[in-house]
């Protein structure tokens, strides 16, 4: 722990540095532009990209062999790689734009092809005089501990223009995002930002392969962004949540890899990421499975408790017994889940309605019947099958839909309880209550 303590303090010398600041800088650039490959739906483009990467790699080094060019320098083998995205890019949107080819199927038929072709190269970089894969294997599955200065520069580079273009052109970027046909009518450039939002994945992309490698780097940029879907629907602060993850979950996972012997950075910085996702996947406030599930039992609690005070209320209507006598809740007519509810939200108490408890059943019950009317006089439903329908409408209305439907239906003295459409015996057997 201590030495993790250090690496995150910058303490732990001068190559753990330069590897916790460049993996952080470039996890910054992955998490920004990751959230426009998101809501423009182009995750599996960034994975088409990452794996057309190899070929380029490959190419490059055997060009730079065959010219008498140092085929190991990283300037050479980025190029290569940036020129075949820039070709896979290029095959996918001509792929895209034939009708009888899906979207899915143009990616898939790029990646596959790309990556065979890499696969073969790479057998021919095998057998050069070189000796072996002359050290590309780093860029398939990754290889922080090689960067170096230069590396960092680059990372930088990338997290600055990223951030920076994010900044200058929100506005463009959110008509781009979420409305382009708008955006073509108001004159604006949207294929230039669209193309432009391609270069960022494909830059990130590149500038990410010798960190965690072209199978996981496309995790790098989608991962952060899916996380910080969770906690926002604004574009501005989802850039600014799913940059921050994506530089903490790199900053983490390095510091993690380089305090444990052998353990790859690439897979800890994904591995750290996806912690981040599952946390926000369960705790995030508004779209977590947690808050869902507690807003899912809420109003299944809310629901139950307006049927057991409407069916009470009717059981009065019925039978003539006062709204405060306890038989009215009593079991078997109640349950004990019901009477439990009511209780914690003082409607019940020692087994008989409260004034709060009287009032709220009035008001579902005539909310209920206001809905009843209205599908029979205006939707014209048959009065038998009005109780149910009623019942899948009525707790989603608000007060203000309830007033609608009294101007709606005109009925005099506003705030009575109307009558109900069918017998209350009818409605009982028919399980609404």
């Amino acid at each position: 722990m201590s030495q993790l303590t250090d690496i995150l303090l910058l303490r732990a010398g001068y190559a753990s540095t330069l590897v916790l600041v460049g993996s952080t800088l470039l996890g910054i650039a992955a998490g920004v532009v990751g959230v426009l490959a998101l809501l423009r739906q182009r995750s599996l483009l960034a994975d088409a990209l990452a794996h057309a990467t190899l070929p380029g790699l490959a190419a490059a080094f055997i060009t730079a062999a065959a010219l008498g060019i140092d085929g190991h320098a990283l300037p050479v083998l980025l190029g290569g790689a940036t020129l075949a995205g820039l070709l896979a890019l290029s095959a996918v949107k001509l792929l895209q734009a034939s009708p009888r080819i899906t979207p899915d199927a143009a990616l898939a038929s790029v990646l596959a092809s790309f990556f065979g072709a890499g696969v073969v190269l790479m057998t021919v970089v095998q057998n050069l005089d070189t000796g072996g894969q002359a050290g590309l294997e780093r860029f398939i599955y990754g290889q922080a501990a090689a960067m170096q200065s230069h590396d960092v520069y680059i990372a930088a580079l990338c997290s600055i223009v990223a951030c920076a273009l994010c900044l200058l052109l929100l506005k463009e970027l959110r008509l781009v995002t979420f409305d382009p046909s708008f955006g073509r009518a108001i004159g604006r450039p949207i294929s230039m930002l669209d193309a432009l939002v391609l270069v960022l994945v494909l830059a990130v992309t590149v500038a990410g392969l010798q960190m965690v490698g072209l199978i996981m780097v496309v995790a790098l940029q989608i991962v952060p962004a899916a996380a910080a879907r969770f906690w926002t629907n604004r574009l501005g602060t989802m850039l600014v949540i799913s940059g921050s993850i994506g530089g903490l979950s790199c900053a983490v996972g390095a510091a993690i890899s380089a305090s444990i012997p052998k353990a790859p950075t690439g897979a800890v910085i994904v591995l750290v990421a996806g912690v981040a996702f599952t946390i926000s996947m369960l705790a995030a406030p508004r779209r977590g499975l947690l808050a869902t599930a507690l807003r899912r039992a809420g109003a299944s609690l809310r629901i139950s408790r307006a049927h057991a005070l409407r069916s009470a209320l009717e059981r009065s209507e019925e039978t003539g017994t006062p709204l405060h006598s306890p038989e009215l809740l009593a079991s078997p007519h109640t349950g004990g889940l019901q009477r439990f509810s009511l209780t914690c939200a003082g409607l019940l108490r020692r087994g008989a309605l409260t004034d709060a408890g009287i009032a709220q059943a009035r008001a579902a019950t005539r909310a209920h019947r206001l809905w009843e009317q209205y599908l029979v006089a205006r939707a014209l439903h048959d009065p038998s099958h009005a109780d149910l329908i009623a019942d899948l409408v009525e707790h989603a209305a608000t007060e203000a839909d309830v007033q609608d439907l009294e101007r709606e239906l005109a009925l005099p003295h506003a705030g009575t309880l109307p009558q109900s459409t069918h017998p209350l015996h009818a409605q009982q057997t028919g399980g609404s209550t």
